[in-house]
């Protein structure tokens, strides 16, 4: 990407796109497009198109989406399919209507089968059943592969689909009835700390595996695969990339690590009545490692980044 080009990045006051700003700023891009919500709602097709007809963006990064936990995703189906469907087929869509050079399409790993082999790698996209608790939005992130590959087979466009592992670091969410596993557990054992509880109730068992990978890693993923001109050994449909950092932790092993980061002194209660999700979910990395990136920030380090920013910021 020219250091000149107009960039634009979809979704830029969340997780992803504010992180993808900030490296792109450090980089030196200096002309950088960014909407708000009320600024440009991307479920709105034709306001999608003007803002297109307007802007002429050069490259486009889609990290706009609406996500969220187990809870959220049980709770709101309907919206979770509906809503990236219409956000990611407007963005897409008027991106190749409109000449951008380059697109990058943010999934997620939900889109592989509930029971696959680990860790999983990208060929095992649609092998089998999804995870129940997320499957609307996972059939969203899905069809928004199928189309970049659509596109790139009929028009010849460069569209890039990533598929990152949990995420998480500055601007989170950690609302704890959206928010997801690790942001959520940041705040309840920092609230259980202030209000001086012995004890925190936990969902499901602890013994689901999970991936955690730092924004501002993935932020310089995205990045990094932008700037590549070609993806030695990659053609066609083969052209999707898992983003992640190749290790995982129990979710029991990541609660005891932000225990002792938030300094929370009480135990910790698991309710095996509420669901786990799926049993592990281990990104294979070799394509993008192959490609020639790879994570830099361990789990360690990141989470007490992430609390830090959480009590400089948040308010209980």
């Amino acid at each position: 990407m020219e250091k000149n080009a107009k960039i634009y990045v979809a979704g830029h006051r969340g997780l992803v796109g504010s992180a993808i700003v900030r490296e792109l700023e450090r980089m030196g891009y200096d002309q950088i497009l960014t909407r708000t919500h009320a600024e440009l709602d991307l479920e709105d097709c034709a306001a999608v198109d003007r803002f297109f007809t307007g802007e002429k963006p050069d490259y486009v990064f889609l990290a706009a989406a609406k996500v969220g936990g187990i809870l959220a995703n049980n709770t709101y189906p309907a919206e979770f399919i509906y809503s990236n469907l219409m956000i990611q087929n407007h963005v897409i869509h008027c991106s190749y209507r409109h000449g951008v050079q380059k697109l990058l399409f943010l999934g997620s790993s939900c889109i592989y089968p509930r029971l696959c082999p680990q860790p999983m790698k990208e060929e095992h996209l649609m092998t089998g059943p999804l995870e129940p608790t997320n499957s609307p939005y996972a059939v969203a992130k899905i069809a928004g592969i199928e189309m970049c590959w659509a596109y790139n087979r009929q028009y010849g466009t460069e569209f890039i689909p990533v598929m990152p592992t949990n995420l998480y670091g500055p601007n989170d969410n950690f609302d704890l009835e959206t928010s997801h596993v690790l942001p959520a557990l940041i705040r309840r054992f920092h609230e259980a700390k202030e209000n001086g509880a012995d004890s925190v109730m936990l969902w499901g068992t602890g013994t689901p595996l999970r991936e955690f990978l730092h924004v501002d890693d993935m932020a310089r993923a995205c990045v990094f695969l932008m700037n590549k001109e070609t993806y030695p050994g990659l053609a066609g449909n083969a052209i999707l990339f898992n983003i992640g950092t190749g290790t995982d932790v129990t979710i029991r092993q990541l609660a005891e690590m932000i225990r002792e980061v938030v300094g929370f002194t009480g135990k910790i209660v698991w309710d095996s009545s509420k669901p786990d999700g799926t049993p592990r979910k281990l990104l294979d990395v070799t394509r993008v490692e192959g490609q020639g990136w790879k994570a830099r920030i361990d789990l360690a380090e990141g989470l007490k980044q992430t609390y830090g920013w959480y009590q400089e910021h948040m308010k209980n």
